[in-house]
């Protein structure tokens, strides 16, 4: 590796970034116990195994159509061994999954899939007898183009302006979209690996190629050396596994029955995540995605003119399943149906719905499988370290906001006295006295004693907030040190890997980018990663 890096880590807590539902899961939370069914360690693994073995998937279709999938493109050789592998009853996936967001995003989608590869292998070591492929679930049936159409490079926001509708993933690349990559072309070429990064990502986003195929292609290109199976799922053969299901949604709405029941439980403790609809499928035709809706008898397919009787839609299900695509209440029951899964690695978001999903999973039979959060990173470069050394933050103190963290400096550097806690402490000594010696005349007098307590306390809490203000002005460059630290390591006051894109960083360390993120992923144990780019 020709830069060199160092890694830290510390709770999810401690960042105060994500929700209590994801930290209560972590630390095991009585609360959360029954909304899932096994534990994120190798004892977790070996029971999701046993509870996959007493159901059989439909491997030989599985395989048929990844070999299919696989003929439009390049691949090596490990990816081709393992689609060959999952004909054995002993071969298993860990998945993660994520739509085709344009060039991948937020910096996320690498590092959920880097983590899945990373737990693979090491399953592969630790249980043998038994092989684990990691997959990649695209998915490409997401219309909402709002976020998918968008990327940032350097906080700069770059929209995809087109006029397609319907799935992303059909859409097809076209001339707005190559201008945007143009743009970052010319931001990211000064970089050293500026043009290979460029380079790749052209060689995948081609005019008139659709979004899904642009994102398998990179996504290949990038980790096809550690084995990683795309999975697109958009397609007939896997969605007739589904017919049931799909039929059942559609006219008996037992899906939004048994989740609601669970979400109402989940709802006591936590805010709820997704909620069911009566219909939980989409029609998906040409460049339409719109939700399925029954009005007296009649299927309507919303804000368009299409609609079924109960036996048009049966015949439609029967003849075209492609056309039918699940929302997020269905999205993960049809992805364990179609795969040997054992393990889903996902964000927060995608944990909390999955936590509403088990008394479903149970009712149709499906294994559910064991849910690892995703790794989470920070990237700092040696200039944004040198200034978090300048100021003597720590890696807790970054997670700070811009004033919290400014406050801190000031009243660590600062000359003068700022805090009047010994003068507090003071004033309520003499209180006691006071209410001492006016308890023995009228006890009734205490409460107006106490209330003149409280208002001198807090005119001498604001004296210390007008103290701190007027001293911040001698640190102004301090909080100007402290804006760029955090205006890089928190754009829009969210996590870097929330907003920012893989593109800046490959363009600046090349393959060491991926090399260090995948060397310093966590496979079981669950805390955030702060890695530093050494001088």
């Amino acid at each position: 590796m020709s830069n060199s890096f160092s890694a830290a880590y510390i709770s999810y807590e401690q960042t105060g970034y994500f929700s209590k539902i994801i930290t209560d899961y972590l630390s095991q939370n009585n609360l959360l116990q029954n909304f899932y069914q096994h534990p994120t360690d190798l004892q977790g693994i070996k029971d999701a195994i046993a509870a996959r073995k007493k159901i059989s998937t439909n491997r030989e279709i599985l395989v048929k159509q990844l070999e299919q999938q696989y003929l439009t493109i390049e691949t090596s050789g490990k990816v081709m061994s393992n689609i060959s592998a999952l004909k054995d009853e002993n071969t298993f996936t860990i998945c993660t999954a994520h739509q085709p967001n344009i060039f991948t995003g937020h910096l996320y989608f690498i590092y959920k899939i880097i983590h899945t590869i990373k737990l693979a292998d090491a399953l592969n070591r630790e249980i043998p007898g038994n092989k684990f492929v990691p997959v990649f679930y695209v998915g490409s049936e997401d219309a909402d183009l709002e976020e998918l159409g968008e990327v940032f490079i350097n906080g700069e926001k770059y929209k995809w302006e087109t006029k397609q509708t319907g799935a992303v993933g059909r859409m097809l690349v076209d001339d707005e979209l190559l201008k945007i990559l143009k743009k970052i072309k010319g931001q990211l070429t000064v970089e050293p690996f500026g043009k290979e990064v460029i380079e790749l990502v052209q060689e995948c986003y081609v005019k008139g190629r659709t979004i899904q195929d642009a994102c398998f292609c990179l996504v290949n290109k990038l980790f096809a050396d550690h084995g990683l199976i795309v999975l697109l799922p958009d397609n007939a053969e896997f969605k007739k596994q589904m017919l049931p299901v799909f039929e059942d949604d559609i006219f008996s709405n037992t899906p939004s029955g048994i989740v609601d029941t669970t979400t109402e439980h989940l709802a006591q403790h936590y805010k709820v995540q997704a909620h069911p609809r009566e219909i939980n499928l989409f029609y998906l035709k040409d460049n339409i995605r719109k939700r399925i809706v029954e009005d007296k008898d009649i299927y309507k397919v919303h804000d368009t003119s299409i609609q079924f009787t109960k036996e048009e839609l049966k015949n439609e299900l029967e003849q075209h399943p492609e056309r039918f695509s699940p929302n997020v209440i269905l999205r993960a029951l049809y992805q364990e149906t179609i795969l040997p899964n054992l393990v889903f690695v996902g964000g927060g978001g995608e944990l909390a719905y999955w936590l509403e999903l088990k008394d479903l999973f149970q009712h149709y039979g499906i294994p559910y499988p064991v849910l690892i959060l995703r790794n989470s990173f920070s990237l700092i470069n040696e200039k944004i370290y040198s200034l978090i050394q300048k100021l003597s933050l720590t890696y807790q103190d970054i997670f700070k906001t811009d004033d919290e963290l400014l406050k801190d400096i000031v009243r660590k550097n600062s000359a003068h006295q700022l805090s009047l806690e010994k003068e507090k402490q003071r004033i309520k000594e003499l209180y006691e006295e006071i209410k001492n010696s006016v308890k023995e005349v009228d006890a009734t007098l205490i409460k107006h004693v106490d209330a003149l307590q409280a208002k001198l306390l807090k005119n001498l809490e604001n004296l210390e907030k007008k103290l701190l203000k007027a001293e911040k002005k001698r640190f102004e460059s301090q909080q100007g040190q402290v804006k760029k630290i955090r205006a890089n390591l928190f754009p829009n006051n969210s996590l870097q890997e929330r907003v920012e894109n893989f593109m800046p960083f490959y363009a600046k360390w090349g393959k060491d980018l991926m090399k260090v993120i995948h060397d310093n992923s966590l496979v079981f144990e669950q805390e955030f990663c702060i890695i530093k780019e050494e001088e």
